[in-house]
């Protein structure tokens, strides 16, 4: 904030001072102040003087004086002291770059549940509702989108505070599954299927879904299940459209083994703990294996097809364990009564990366409500607003 002296003649508007210009010239000038970053006391930003002394350039107390004497800068510019510093500073002592190691703070991972009318984009010419804008405040680094979903299409989408997760989360060749609730019009008869599962032809090269489940529905608007390993743009939307017909609505899902959480509305998102951290990163480890491994030792005979493990069809019955709502698992008794309804395209596996995460949550914001405490969330799960 600028800081006015108190003599009142300096601190009140006159009008002579608009009619005159001053007020248009004194709101226009810029006063350089010098800014100090103060970082939060966490293990992955230790203090300057600790980090050189650990780097054999003296003791703490030593360190200490350099910083005083103005010897010590931080991305050229002068320390202080009690400054703490991150992964990717550079500090120089005496103008030499000094070598150090600081470890990168842990990868952060968040689920969104993106809503139609949303750009992925954090720079839209056309001024438009970004995801970006709901997400909480990242610190160190920038969130950087799992992928994108375009203007109409709606779901699951994962960010990350992890360039490298996000590379072997998205990453043609690591085949991580994409799974997708679509309705489009009209239903598809076999020769249609067998041409999306073999591939169609478009304007960016061949395309072919992994797998498609009839999910039943209502007239003309028929639901369908179906999962791809990659992620170009609007590829789900132009398949279809390439043996004529036309999507009215397209939800995401999963994304490899993370599945889209049944009690997050949309709009909000939910942070995965450490647990499922490390089993989403230990999953991309898995594809990124695999994908060398298929790269090193290439299939013998052409036309072998992989075996793909079945899942249930999109009204199925829900495996047993805990559901991200905390209530018990029910079957559901109209399944083969109610092929011909419309069904729920958000139903699906729930053993799933970040189920966990999601009650633990709703526990934590239950139980604050229930104390009293005005708080309009846990933690860790937000409305982004």
């Amino acid at each position: 904030m600028k800081h006015e002296e108190s003599n009142p003649q300096t601190t009140v508007i006159r009008f002579e001072d608009v009619v005159s210009g001053q007020f248009d010239a004194e709101d226009t000038q810029t006063v350089a102040h010098p800014l100090k970053r103060v970082l939060a006391p966490q293990p992955e930003s230790p203090k300057l003087h600790k980090v050189l002394a650990q780097a054999g350039m003296g003791s703490r107390l030593e360190m200490e004086q350099l910083i005083m004497e103005g010897r010590i800068t931080v991305n050229n510019e002068p320390a202080h002291i009690g400054q703490r510093v991150q992964f990717g500073d550079h500090v120089k002592v005496n103008g030499k770059p000094i070598r150090f190691r600081i470890e990168p703070p842990p990868a952060r991972v968040i689920a969104y549940h993106k809503p139609a009318g949303e750009v992925v984009s954090n720079d839209d010419p056309q001024n438009r509702p970004t995801v970006f804008r709901k997400l909480p405040k990242l610190f160190q680094g920038k969130w950087q989108s799992v992928g994108r979903l375009d203007l109409n299409t709606e779901g699951l989408l994962l960010f990350t505070s992890s360039g490298e997760l996000a590379n072997n989360l998205m990453h043609p060749r690591f085949g991580l599954e994409r799974e997708y609730a679509v309705r489009v019009l009209g239903a598809l008869d076999q020769e249609e299927k067998k041409r999306l599962l073999e591939g169609v032809r478009l304007d960016d090269g061949m395309a072919n879904f992994g797998s498609i489940e009839e999910g039943g529905g209502e007239g003309s608007n028929c639901w369908y299940r179906v999962t791809i390993s990659e992620g170009r743009n609007r590829e789900v939307r132009r398949m279809f459209e390439a043996v004529g017909h036309a999507v009215s609505r397209l939800i995401r899902i999963r994304y490899g083994a993370m599945v889209l959480p049944r009690g997050l509305k949309r709009g909000a998102w939910m942070e995965l703990d450490a647990g499922d951290i490390n089993s989403l990163t230990q999953k991309a480890r898995n594809s990124v294996s695999a994908a060398l491994a298929d790269a090193a030792n290439p299939v013998a005979e052409e036309g072998m097809a992989r075996e793909r493990t079945p899942r249930p069809p999109l009204r199925g019955r829900r495996p047993a364990g805990r559901s991200p709502t905390g209530r018990g698992n029910k079957p559901n008794a109209g399944t083969n009564a109610a092929n011909n309804s419309q069904p729920d395209p958000l139903k699906t596996n729930f053993g799933y990366i970040g189920a966990d995460s999601y009650t633990r949550q709703r526990q934590e914001q239950g139980s604050k409500r229930g104390a009293g405490s005005g708080s309009s969330g846990a933690r860790r799960i937000g409305k982004g607003r």
